[in-house]
């Protein structure tokens, strides 16, 4: 049996589900209660306020009593509202959340899941403050794994696989897909482990890996592209850290052609990291120079038509699939 489900519909009932299975799990979060995310609507009412906690709009603060939480032997989700905001919080999220379990040599694990709303693209002219795709500047960052789904199945199975483990998450969703992305959703009680990519389309021509939203981007432009005999294969990473290097060499190996397709800014962002896979691995698997596809480096315009100009899509996605079949 299966139902289909928006990806925020899955989130909330993934987060309904483990707490009732784990009396440790509590949710700090700006607006816990009334949920301006959605994301934890109608909880409060079955948990109860003290284990969903409304807190000061102080980053800092819901991240650190998230670390603090865990160390005491709770499993804690923290939720900062936009991923914009999470510069507030940076000296617990590099400092301290992934580094507890190495400084005390195992002595203290810190099973924190960090969620954040990721991206921009709904037309509300929200502007640089509330909508950066700020992921990759936690890739860094020993200790943490990073989480980015694309689909409602994935965002439940690796939502269950954080909330599960022993180490800190931060799980980052995109703003579209929140509402917009529907699925599948089996009733089968499954996780899906971290590191561990998808083949979300087989092709024979040329690989596009990509996250987020930009995987629906990439299945589009794919479509478009077959209807010019180019077939393409396209690699959902779903984690960036840790991250399937496997998955990308298959592929690349089979067609010998690369684009990397993400959200966020293109300057040292997933792009770079797996183009230097390959670069480290084997070059001689690329038949001609990979390509990236990323956000600009310029702060998000607030208009909305100026907005979709900065958007990375399909239409970028095509032009570098053109260039690398000449």
């Amino acid at each position: 049996m299966s139902k289909i489900m928006s990806m925020r519909q899955a989130i909330r009932e993934t987060l309904a589900e483990e707490m009732e299975k784990n009396a440790k799990i509590v949710y700090f979060a700006i607006d816990a209660r009334e949920s301006a995310t959605g994301l934890t609507a109608g909880l409060v009412d079955k948990f109860g306020p003290h284990r969903l906690v409304n807190t000061p709009i102080a980053e800092s603060s819901i991240v650190g009593m998230g670390i603090g939480a865990a160390l005491m032997g709770m499993q804690p989700v923290s939720e900062m509202m936009f991923e914009d905001f999470s510069m507030l919080a940076m000296d617990h999220l590099v400092n301290n959340m992934g580094t507890w379990h190495y400084l005390t040599n195992g002595q203290y694990n810190v099973p924190l899941t960090v969620i954040t709303t990721s991206g921009t693209g709904t037309g509300s002219g929200s502007g640089s403050g509330h909508g950066q795709s700020l992921q990759t500047m936690f890739m860094s960052i020993p200790g943490i794994s990073v989480c980015i789904p694309s689909t409602p199945y994935d965002a439940k199975g690796l939502l269950r696989t954080a909330l599960r483990g022993k180490n800190p998450v931060i799980f980052s969703v995109d703003t579209v897909l929140q509402g917009r992305a529907k699925g599948e959703i089996p009733e089968a009680d499954y996780t899906i482990p971290f590191g561990q990519a998808k083949v979300v389309k087989e092709g024979r021509d040329v690989t596009v890996v990509a996250v987020g939203k930009m995987v629906h981007e990439a299945l589009r432009s794919a479509d478009e592209m077959r209807e010019n005999g180019i077939k393409v294969e396209i690699i959902d990473l779903r984690t960036i850290s840790p991250l399937d290097k496997e998955a990308v060499l298959k592929s690349v190996a089979k067609t010998g052609k690369l684009v990397v397709a993400e959200e966020s800014r293109e300057v040292g962002g997933v792009g770079s990291e797996v183009i230097s896979i390959i670069a480290s691995e084997d070059p001689t698997l690329l038949k001609a120079p990979a390509q990236k596809v990323a956000s600009p480096m310029i702060p998000i315009p607030a208009a909305a038509h100026m907005e979709r100009w900065y958007l990375p899509d399909h239409d970028a996605i095509n032009q570098k699939i053109r260039t690398l079949m000449g």
